[in-house]
């Protein structure tokens, strides 16, 4: 039996994080240069059963059974087991790597999620359609994250721009694939500080809790913000997105989300020429966007790492 091969990209979020976890729209874009891959190789010298696991990238090699259930690799192979019905298991070795920074707010466990699942079953000769991989990657997703939004999961499936709203039960969501009428440059810029999904997550949930109507009125024109910006990528009004990043970062600084270090580099791209300039993700660290002239996307990189940024991505959302 050949070794089955499966890859999903990174993930950014360019607009409405926080808020998709109260039902308002979001944006997100697949991020192609940053990949997690999973490979599956039948080992048929080992008896049925028999799942070796080897993630070189966190320095893991462990059999299926001694990891604990609720590990995130162990559930997605859990999943696809549960999912394909398949009772007589094949010996095998997952070999998963990745070049998606972790806790960076790139999607990384979302990604590794969504290549286990897609190897996996393809392996077993029964591979998902995107909805059901979609599905198993949020199960995972709620370890990583507590109360995930399910948009990493969705994008990253997709692999196209979504406008995605989560249903009130907070399973699959609503995802719409909308076009994106003119291409443009999004330029990712890492702080350098892992970013503490689960803790900003719960500590907004906190804070909604304590002062539900401010938030409220936060998340509200968070949601007003994102349909304006799907209005402008379909019309391919690109330069009506940057103010509209600007105002959802401030937003977002509100909701106590944001960190000195992203505050620096939003501010170093925009003095370098961005149109607008926002965290992305779950905020205190990871990554920051812009949007950026793709003439002058390289000098603007530059800035950021002399700001303090410790990477850069140069990607082109477009259909």
């Amino acid at each position: 039996m050949p070794a089955i091969s499966a890859s999903a990209p990174g993930k950014v979020i360019l607009f409405g994080e926080h808020a998709v976890v109260y039902g308002q729209p979001a944006i997100a874009v697949p991020v192609n240069q940053v990949r997690a891959r999973a490979i599956v190789s039948a080992r048929p010298d080992r008896p049925r059963g028999w799942v070796s696991l080897q993630a070189p990238d966190i320095g893991l090699e462990s059999s299926l059974e001694e990891l604990p259930a609720d590990n995130p690799l162990s559930l997605a192979i859990s999943g696809v087991f549960k999912a394909t019905n398949i009772s007589r298991i094949p010996a095998m070795v997952i070999r998963i790597t990745s070049t998606i920074p972790i806790a960076a707010g790139l999607g990384s466990g979302a990604a590794v999620s969504v290549a286990i699942i897609r190897a996996l079953s393809e392996f077993l000769g029964q591979p998902l359609p995107d909805e059901q991989v979609s599905i198993l990657a949020y199960e995972v997703e709620k370890l990583h994250h507590g109360t995930p939004s399910g948009i990493d999961n969705t994008v990253i499936t997709y692999e196209k721009p979504v406008y995605y709203v989560r249903t009130p039960e907070g399973e699959a969501g609503q995802v719409d694939r909308f076009n994106v009428a003119k291409p443009f440059t999004i330029l990712i810029g890492d702080s350098g500080v892992p970013s503490p999904t689960a803790v900003t997550v719960g500590d907004v949930r906190s804070a909604w809790q304590e002062k539900g109507i401010l938030y409220e009125r936060l998340f509200a024109s968070t949601g007003a913000i994102v349909n304006q910006a799907r209005g402008a990528i379909e019309n391919g009004d690109i330069a009506a997105l940057g103010p509209l990043m600007d105002e959802n970062q401030d937003l977002l600084v509100k909701m106590g989300v944001s960190s000195a270090e992203l505050d620096h580099l939003v501010r170093a791209a925009r003095q370098a020429g961005a149109y607008g300039a926002k965290l992305s993700g779950g905020g205190r660290g990871g990554n920051m966007i812009a949007l950026v002239p793709r003439e002058t996307a390289e000098q603007i990189a530059d800035a950021l790492i002399s700001a303090g940024a410790t990477n850069t991505i140069v990607t082109e959302v477009k259909n």
